[in-house]
């Protein structure tokens, strides 16, 4: 007897690694005519003193700095633009005094937007961080609540709910119990999200509820619990163990896309758990991938997560794509063999046969060498040619060989420091 396919349920975590705005659940004062004008008047270019002495002379007090009145108004800046949810413009105001003028122009227009930005309404499908303070988030997320709607299905259902919270404690539940009750539209807007995907066969990983049956506790290929390495008793906190290794949130996204497609389809598709799958399983994935069936059921255009018109697939795989997918699944299972959570790799050794001609690597986008030794000529010549003090060309030079030699991408480049530095093994 088959069991019963999976339906949205209580909201799990999701994949993404959540932000680390500044928490303002509040209305910040915006600063008065006069701190606005003396700012202007220092982006365009016044000194500190000039500033503060022709708007704000009346303000200072004696022996108070003038850089650090001005300091003042853009941390406010700062907090008001993050209360307002406008992280972009919040940093606009975070720079090096040399950099003002620079931003001069922008920063006009940052402040007009400010000035006519509403509170916004927090949303249930909004990261906690944006919201709570640091010290409830870091809590509420160790506990592996990520969301408002997360938070709802523990908050507060019961009295002391916040005992199995570790390090959030009575204070920090109170600032949770005050939020609520300040946004009651929170509670209903969770409740219309689980009443909308109640009857959905296939949703996202984040509101997936797995029968007992189909969760992999009792997973065929298992490997006995007594040496496995992982605090999971089922496939989907096994997974979750394997996304949490990665920080990067481009690639943990990519990575729960291809483990959340897995799993729907072995539980709705194969009506087994991803611990019981076999290289038949595996073998069928990769046509499925290719043409995604019924369509349906997987196949939609991009919609929001929470919308019930999401799917997992706008249309089938390509080869390239097809084998991406199967790379990552291959890393999957190869980790939670090492983990000793399962033990064999369904996906070993599976190829995905190549469909027309051989297509080559577009180097649109890459230096030729003639290219590549032209520029770094010019960095040999940053100081004497281009007035460059001798550390910043060297420092430029660091940062051309370092990209060249490593290919890392940008944002890898920038993320980069030298305590995970490794040496390949030739």
């Amino acid at each position: 007897m088959k069991s019963s396919p999976p339906v949205a349920g209580r909201p799990r975590r999701t994949g993404q690694t959540p932000g680390a705005l500044p928490a303002q659940a509040f209305s910040p004062p915006f600063p008065d005519l006069d701190s606005l004008a003396a700012l202007r008047a220092w982006y365009e270019g016044l000194t500190a003193r000039a500033a503060v002495h022709r708007y704000l002379g009346h303000l200072r007090a004696d022996g108070q700095s003038s850089r650090s009145l001005l300091g003042r108004i853009r941390r406010q800046l700062i907090v008001f633009a993050f209360s307002r949810q406008l992280p972009e413009l919040a940093r606009l105001f975070d720079h090096p005094a040399a950099k003002r003028t620079a931003r001069a122009a922008a920063v006009v227009q940052a402040l007009d937007v400010l000035r006519r930005a509403a509170v916004p309404a927090p949303q249930v499908t909004d990261d906690i961080n944006h919201w709570l303070s640091p010290r409830v988030v870091r809590a509420l997320q160790a506990a592996r609540i990520w969301t408002l709607a997360e938070l709802t299905v523990r908050v507060p259902r019961r009295r002391l709910w916040w005992h199995d919270i570790s390090g959030l404690g009575r204070v920090g539940a109170r600032e949770v119990e005050d939020f609520f009750e300040a946004h009651p539209a929170l509670t209903a807007q969770a409740r219309a999200l689980v009443c909308q995907t109640t009857n959905r066969i296939v949703v996202p990983w984040e509101v997936l509820s797995v029968p007992e049956a189909l969760n992999g506790s009792q997973g065929r290929y298992r490997a006995p619990v007594a040496t496995c390495l992982l605090n999971a008793d089922t496939d989907y906190d096994a997974v979750h163990a394997w996304l949490d290794l990665h920080e990067a949130p481009e690639t943990a996204r990519a990575y729960r896309k291809e483990a959340e497609r897995l799993l729907l389809w072995a539980i709705v598709e194969r009506q087994r758990p991803l611990s019981s799958l076999t290289t038949d399983d595996a073998v069928a994935y990769r046509t499925f991938l290719r043409h995604p069936t019924p369509r349906e059921r997987w196949v939609g255009p991009a919609r929001p997560r929470e919308s019930v018109e999401w799917r997992p697939f706008v249309d089938g795989l390509s080869a390239p794509s097809i084998a991406y997918a199967l790379t990552v699944l291959r890393a999957l299972f190869r980790w939670l063999i090492e983990q000793r959570y399962v033990l064999a790799n369904p996906f070993a050794g599976l190829k995905v046969r190549r469909v027309g001609p051989r297509t080559h690597f577009d180097a649109n986008r890459c230096l030729t060498q003639s290219q590549w030794e032209f520029a770094r000529n010019i960095a040999d010549q940053l100081e004497l040619v281009h007035g460059w003090s001798a550390a910043a060309a060297q420092r430029m030079r660091f940062i051309l060989d370092f990209a060249y030699g490593t290919g890392l991408r940008a944002h890898e480049l920038v993320d980069s420091k030298l305590g995970i530095r490794a040496a390949d093994r030739i």
